[in-house]
């Protein structure tokens, strides 16, 4: 027998208090201890470079949440409908992530000389002792307003159609009809487009930028890939947890078993991407690729280079593999959890060797930063999701998700 929608209480909220609240701002003050130890400590590259990292996570989370969301609006997917507050919370907090974003880059890059692989002084310049005849020749890109404006543009029209499509949302529950959700599938296809082909270039900039003689087509696409797999895996772990506290009591295993389908699958396509770019960079020898994977592949990293391996493919590979697996809320919590940590060990791997080397380190400093980070992204979004109904009422395909059953 299928449910019926009289069975639930669509207008429950999220209350955010006591101990969850406490233990995120909590991480928020370590995470601020953290950092002004680093820089009191003489690690300032270091923890710059640690903001870096966890400021672009927290927004590439907050970004595939809003990706999430328009994808299913183009599908006109019903399956989800009854989970699309998770990461509506999030899109609601990717104008705030992209601010610290903003202001980490552009702070590291011109009192820290964070890219000084590309913004050194001098190295455009044929009669400085810096030149650099490979970087005067990306300099028409690589240039600081250009790179600034770039990151501004980037972010600020992801964060229009943040703002825009969870408004449409919100609108829906209190007007009803068709309307606001006819006008989310069409803002949601111009956001697709928009952000299939910026996506890359924002990973270029932000990341890859970081060692401004290496290159690699691939690249903004395995930054997708780790983008939509930790932010799969940081919806999935938000709605066991509420699901744990009594909240969404319209989704059952069958919604857990598709989440779970999206963390298995594109797992498996981030390892395609990460393999097919190790190998073709090792099977054609180039010096100015190999490089890139020569210093990962140094005695500090190397073990860290395998682990990212392990942890992000075989981990998932081996325990979501089973139909029974992906139903569990245990399981799938388990392997998330693991994933978004084996998935800050991948921007770890792509940050730090190129730019630190052997300086960097695994220590007070980036454990810190990570959970003033998680503290912060946990207070945000769910205080943005604690203002808004946990159910889209009005939404046409609602009934449809509180049936699914596969």
């Amino acid at each position: 027998m299928g449910a019926h929608l009289q069975t639930y209480n669509f207008s429950e909220q999220f209350d955010f208090s006591g101990k969850v609240k406490t233990l995120s701002i909590v991480a928020i003050l370590v995470g601020i201890a953290a950092i002004a130890y680093g820089f009191i400590s003489g690690h300032a590259e270091r923890t710059f470079l640690n903001l870096l990292l966890m400021s672009y996570y927290f927004t590439c989370v907050c970004a595939a949440g809003l990706f999430f969301l328009a994808v299913q609006f183009v599908a006109q997917a019903g399956w989800s409908a009854g989970l699309l507050r998770v990461p509506q919370a999030f899109a609601r907090v990717l104008p705030f992530a992209s601010l610290i974003l903003i202001a980490v880059v552009t702070t590291g890059l011109l009192t820290h000389n964070l890219y000084h692989h590309w913004a050194e002084e001098g190295l455009s310049d044929p009669n400085s002792p810096n030149y650099d005849a490979l970087i005067a020749g990306k300099s028409a890109y690589l240039n600081v307003p250009f790179f600034i404006t770039r990151l501004v543009i980037f972010l600020a029209s992801y964060s229009f159609f943040a703002v825009l499509i969870t408004k449409l949302s919100t609108n829906e529950d209190l007007i009803g009809g068709l309307s606001s959700y006819k006008r989310s599938i069409k803002n949601s296809a111009i956001f697709l487009v928009i952000f299939g082909f910026t996506t890359p270039i924002w990973a270029f900039d932000v990341i890859m930028s970081l060692e401004a003689h290496w290159f690699s087509t691939m690249f903004g696409w395995y930054n997708f890939a780790a983008m939509w797999v930790s932010g799969m895996a940081t919806i999935a772990i938000t709605v066991i947890l509420l699901r744990k506290a009594g909240y969404l009591g319209w989704l059952n295993e069958s919604h857990l078993h598709d989440l779970g389908k999206f963390v298995f699958a594109f797992s498996i396509f981030w390892t395609y991407i990460w393999f097919s770019q190790f190998l073709l960079i090792y099977y054609a020898n180039i010096p100015e690729e190999t490089v890139y994977f020569y210093k990962r592949w140094e005695p500090k990293f190397l073990p860290y280079f395998w682990l990212n391996l392990v942890v992000n493919f075989l981990a998932p590979l081996l325990i979501l593999m089973t139909r029974d697996a992906k139903r569990k809320a245990n399981v799938l919590l388990a392997i998330c959890i693991i994933l978004v940590c084996g998935h800050w060990l991948d921007y770890y791997m792509m940050i730090m060797p190129g730019t630190l080397g052997e300086e960097s380190g695994f220590g007070i400093i980036e454990i810190g930063t990570a959970l003033g980070f998680v503290g912060l992204f946990a207070f945000s979004m769910l205080t943005s999701l604690s203002k808004v109904s946990l159910a889209p009422k009005n939404h046409p395909f609602l009934e449809e998700s509180i049936n699914h059953h596969i």
